[in-house]
């Protein structure tokens, strides 16, 4: 239901413009005429007889705005329904006042644009006549559009202009209209989007638009999913064909036992949600998650706010900062008061000072010894006041060298922490270099075991191409010729083989001169962190390092150190001479 103090002030506006001469007063017929176009857009039957009986006894001139005021409560506002259309109502309020007060065309924003604004100044401006809005309130609008149009706000201009207005806190409509129109606070702002900005926070406001948009809808009949511009109220979710808001397809009535909840993906649609009233279900596809979590929240606070019976959040916060304004300003009484009656109390005061001191002169003469009396009074009284704050200098003084000397005790405990701090941190850095390294050799390690076993692989590869050898030499002289060529071959293979063999063993050196820097770079290491271990051993124990066990010497061959032991090549000899006389025999 809509408030009646805000109908009021649209048609105050009206009736205002209708009082050419300003003097408080409009005649009958003008009255008749405001008053018929005000039944006729707020849907309200009209008594033409009415308004000649309420002022068959004034009939001396024009009437009143006192005068008209009973008239439009009894007869039009008690009447007043929730079914009419609010802005068909404030577009005739509007156009019966802008004419005679503002020039639209020397504006930068269109007539229902300054429109759009007025309506705002109806909704923040004071519930008192002649209506103004205050600096606060002009603030909230100003902060509000910029926000809107993805500008910054500047604390700085507001307060430039707020000293302009010298000793006036408040502006008219057609000033704020004005103030807006003029650009002062939206430099750089082209005129779309100032017109979109005053457009959202008017729907805002006015119009109750908690948020719009795009969603998908599925039908109760058909079951198909469509594509409709939804509209969200405290009450109710609108949705049309377009956001043009011309063709309007169906409204979703808020309840408090409404309930919204979201719907895991099926049919194809994703970011499902659903909202459950009494007797129907509405399923809603939004185009992504986060849209999705937007409407169901704003749903959600709706739904909730209807349960608690508040208004919507702006009217809320409307509410709010006219009780913040109205304790500071009962506040404010109160300590006016109160400097009132100290002011009432210091007057009674110094009159009673004055009566005594004409007392005191008639006495003069009688009060000479008690006048030596209290010198000397006030002169103990010196002494003792004297001696009291000698003693309060010296606790002062003591107190201030118990604070210096704390002082330094903390500052000398932060510096030690503070060493501390850097130790553990060095500490650490030399742990990890010393891990690094044991990272470093452990792969050196595995790269030399995986020489190694390429180099075994290739000499049995050897072994078994010299033992080929030595049967070919065995057999008969007439495959000699045969013998001779495949041995040229197996020596080509053999080279082949030895060259490879040479290359591993390079490969073999390489990994040893790493293998060397490696154990270079975790003695460094050793050494860097030994420093450290008799601070931290208290702490975090001995740190023991890793260093590689002794290695017995090996045998070295023509191509660098051998892949067997001493054992292992008597048996690899031995095995080799027995084959060698088996084959001799057999020739």
């Amino acid at each position: 239901m809509w408030l009646r103090s805000e109908l009021l002030k649209s048609i105050w506006h009206a009736f205002t413009a209708l009082d050419v001469d300003h003097r408080g007063k409009v005649s009958k017929s003008q009255l008749k005429v405001l008053s018929h176009n005000l039944c006729t857009v707020m849907k309200i039957p009209l008594d033409p007889v009415a308004l000649e009986e309420h002022f068959k006894d004034d009939n001396k001139g024009p009437l009143s705005n006192q005068g008209y005021m009973p008239y439009l409560n009894k007869f039009i506002l008690d009447k007043v329904r929730e079914d009419f259309d609010i802005l068909e109502f404030n577009k005739m309020c509007w156009t019966l006042c802008h004419k005679r007060n503002i020039c639209c065309k020397r504006l930068l924003i269109s007539e229902e644009d300054a429109f759009r604004v007025w309506c705002i100044f109806n909704f923040l401006s004071e519930e008192k006549y002649p209506l103004v809005i205050i600096t606060e309130e002009i603030e909230y609008f100003l902060r509000k559009l910029m926000e809107t149009m993805g500008g910054g706000w500047s604390e700085e201009d507001f307060a430039n202009y707020r000293l302009q207005m010298n000793t006036r806190n408040c502006l008219t409509a057609w000033e704020l209209i004005e103030l807006v129109g003029m650009g002062y606070f939206c430099r750089g702002v082209n005129h779309q989007t100032l017109s979109l900005g005053i457009n959202e926070v008017f729907q805002e406001l006015i119009l109750d638009v908690l948020k719009q948009g795009y969603m998908m809808k599925k039908g109760h009949k058909r079951k198909n999913w469509t594509e409709r511009w939804f509209v969200l109220r405290p009450s109710s979710l609108s949705y049309y064909v377009c956001e043009d808001l011309v063709e309007k397809r169906g409204n979703i009535i808020l309840t408090p036992s409404c309930c919204v909840e979201s719907l895991p993906e099926r049919d194809g649609k994703k970011c499902l949600f659903i909202i459950k009233c009494t007797d129907i279900s509405f399923e809603i596809s939004a185009s992504d998650k986060k849209k999705k979590q937007e409407w169901i929240q704003a749903i959600q606070t709706c739904i909730q706010l209807l349960r608690l019976g508040l208004p919507s959040p702006h009217r809320e916060a409307r509410m709010r900062r006219r009780e913040l304004r109205q304790r500071q300003q009962t506040g404010e009484g109160d300590l006016v008061e109160r400097m009132r009656q100290l002011q009432v109390a210091n007057e009674s005061k110094q009159q009673q000072l004055e009566a005594m001191r004409e007392k005191m002169e008639e006495a003069a003469a009688k009060a000479a010894l008690e006048e030596q009396r209290v010198k000397k009074t006030e002169s103990d009284l010196h002494d003792r006041y004297r001696l009291d704050l000698e003693r309060e200098k010296m606790v002062r003084q003591q107190m201030e060298e118990q604070v210096a000397q704390k002082s330094s005790e903390l500052e000398q405990y932060l510096q030690r922490v503070r060493e501390l701090e850097a130790m553990y941190h060095r500490l650490e850095e030399a742990l990890e270099d010393e891990r690094q390294a044991k990272q470093d050799e452990e792969a050196m390690r595995k790269l030399q075991a995986r020489l190694l076993e390429q180099e075994a692989a290739k000499r049995t590869e050897l072994e078994q191409i010299h033992l080929q050898q030595q049967r070919a030499l065995s057999q008969t002289n007439a495959e000699k010729q045969e013998l001779v060529a495949e041995q040229l071959a197996k020596e080509r293979e053999l080279q082949a083989a030895q060259l490879q063999l040479e290359r591993l063993g390079k490969e073999r050196e390489g990994a040893l001169e790493q293998y060397k820097e490696v154990s270079r770079k975790l003695e460094r290491a050793a050494n860097k962190t030994k420093t450290w271990k008799d601070k931290v051993a208290k702490h975090e124990g001995l740190v023991r390092l890793i260093q590689p066990g002794d290695k017995a010497p090996q045998m070295i061959n023509n191509w660098g150190p051998a892949s067997f032991t001493d054992a292992e090549l008597e048996f690899r000899k031995k095995t080799w001479q027995e084959r060698k006389n088996q084959g001799a025999q057999a020739q």
